[in-house]
């Protein structure tokens, strides 16, 4: 019986080992892959996750402003129409005159 349970313990040490030795060989096949992955994708004019959710802020930022402004704008245009119209209704204008 002692002579099953040695080989056993032998059998699960190696597989142990095997399998230590496949995690360790997983990790280094990941590694060369990730670099491979990362050299080109360099090659290509990509942008990180970073830069585009600060430009994105940054666009939403403006959109927010162009918006605001254009409101304002709006207004300011409103009031000149309403001043526009009542200045014509009281100011007579003056015959053009031709040049010769």
């Amino acid at each position: 019986m002692q002579t099953r349970n040695r080989i056993f313990d032998d059998a699960a040490k190696l597989a142990g080992g095997a399998v230590g030795t496949l995690e360790g060989v997983r990790r280094e096949i990941e590694s060369l892959v990730r670099q491979q992955v990362e050299r080109m994708l360099s090659k290509f004019d990509l942008v990180t996750r970073d830069e585009f959710e600060a430009v994105k802020e940054m666009a939403a930022r403006a959109r927010a402003e162009q918006d605001k402004l254009a409101k304002r704008l709006e207004k300011i245009e409103a009031s000149q129409v309403k001043s526009t119209t009542a200045k014509k209704g009281s100011v007579r204008k003056k015959p053009k005159v031709k040049k010769a």
